[in-house]
């Protein structure tokens, strides 16, 4: 599948090149080059600059364990994974990884969930019969990440913020209905096409447990400003990582574990994941540069908008499909494409709230799939992709729904 869909993105970036040196403009053959050395760069800043984090966090986790502390989570979520990742041994240590790892995606706390992500595909690819196709349980678990469920999205709010919004967190309730949209249209197609049965008294359980706690959660942050909600956020996710690495090392004195020397084995594991990650990103970045500077993506919107108009149906989310285009793909190129629908049509405006939803309702499916993928080898993601795009398109649909609902 991967190496299908990075030849088509070359195919159809040469194609976009084509068509517009026949209409004259010269120039996207000088942009297309800077693209190629601008990603071939930025993929290995963002595996350099991986390596501090990964050797924190592994090393961390390392303590973690020994300790027992991550255990304590893997009890907590370990009934339900079981049901949805049958081939995962209960007891597993990726229980444990994979839960610290959506916790940390549910509170927006960033700089935590991808290493605690990369761990759990780490630990899961100790379960993998042949290392280089990618497990039911790992597909699960990516695209349980590229959809994301995020509590409190600080970031989009920050963002209109600073473009002059009058109330910076007026998005907050679409943004979570679009991203949980996300997650469970991702997670039925994966169900399906793995045959698990969701209709089952654990499952059932969690899921009203969650669903309760989201709706307790969303009935008391409706209730605070903007500036609240960011404090709280602030607050309590710079407390919850302190927590964590405390109690890490705490118990694990405790329990009188060598602390010093487990950090530094787990942070050798994080340094070296850290490495291997650059020739996955450079592929997969090269690919998405070198698309986005053809101008294929803006022949796509084009279409879709000619589409839209024929059909005599509203236009206006078009305005906003930037962002959407782009967000599979890139995430700073989302941002950058949110913040020029903000300030060109006002942050206010219906483009410009859908743009700051888009933004906020799923994740960068090629980027998680390359570094998640990448940092264990897998070469072959059988149905990862199109599950992946899936929750993608039921994201960008619900994020345009629910902005005609509240704004429209």
């Amino acid at each position: 599948m991967l190496n299908r869909v990075w030849l088509l993105f070359f195919i159809v970036a040469a194609l976009s090149i084509v068509i517009q040196l026949i209409g004259g403009n010269t120039q996207v053959l000088s942009e297309s080059v800077t693209a190629l050395f601008a990603s071939a760069k930025l993929a290995a800043d963002i595996s350099l600059g991986l390596i501090g984090v990964l050797a924190l966090w592994m090393g961390l986790m390392q303590v973690g364990e020994k300790a027992g502390v991550v255990g304590l989570f893997a009890r907590v979520f370990e009934p339900l994974l079981s049901k949805l990742m049958p081939e995962v041994p209960r007891g597993h240590v990726a229980y444990g990884s994979i839960s610290m790892n959506l916790t940390a995606n549910i509170l927006g706390l960033d700089n935590a969930a991808t290493p605690l992500g990369l761990k759990a595909m780490h630990d899961l690819q100790s379960l993998n019969p042949v290392k280089t196709v990618a497990t039911n349980a790992q597909i699960l678990f990516l695209v349980l990440n590229t959809s994301s469920v995020t509590l409190v999205p600080v970031a989009v709010f920050l963002y209109r913020a600073q473009q002059g919004a009058a109330n910076p967190a007026d998005v907050f309730l679409p943004i979570l209905l679009a991203t949980s949209a996300s997650t469970i249209v991702g997670l039925l197609v994966v169900a399906i096409v793995q045959r698990i049965s969701l209709f089952n008294s654990v499952i059932l359980a969690y899921a009203g447990l969650i669903i309760g706690t989201l709706m307790a959660g969303i009935a008391y942050l409706v209730t605070l400003s903007a500036d609240a909600i960011g404090q709280m956020s602030m607050v309590l996710g710079n407390g919850i990582l302190l927590i964590l690495i405390f109690s890490f090392i705490l118990a694990a004195g405790y329990r009188k574990i060598a602390v010093y020397d487990e950090f530094v084995e787990g942070a050798k594991q994080g340094f070296n994941q850290a490495i291997t990650l650059i020739p996955y990103l450079i592929a997969m970045l090269l690919a998405i540069g070198v698309l986005r500077a053809s101008g294929a993506l803006d022949y796509a919107l084009h279409m879709l908008a000619s589409v839209v108009s024929g059909l005599g149906w509203d236009t206006r989310f078009i305005d906003a499909m930037p962002t959407a285009f782009m967000k599979p793909f890139s995430g700073s190129g989302a941002r950058a494409m949110m913040l020029e629908t903000m300030d060109h049509h006002g942050v206010d405006s219906f483009a410009g709230r859908l743009a700051a939803i888009l933004q906020g309702s799923t994740e960068t499916t090629f980027y998680v799939l390359a570094i998640y993928f990448g940092s264990v080898g897998i070469r072959n993601g059988r149905h990862a992709l199109s599950c992946g795009l899936a929750a993608d398109v039921a994201g960008i649909s619900a994020a345009i729904g629910v902005c005609y609902w509240f704004y429209g």
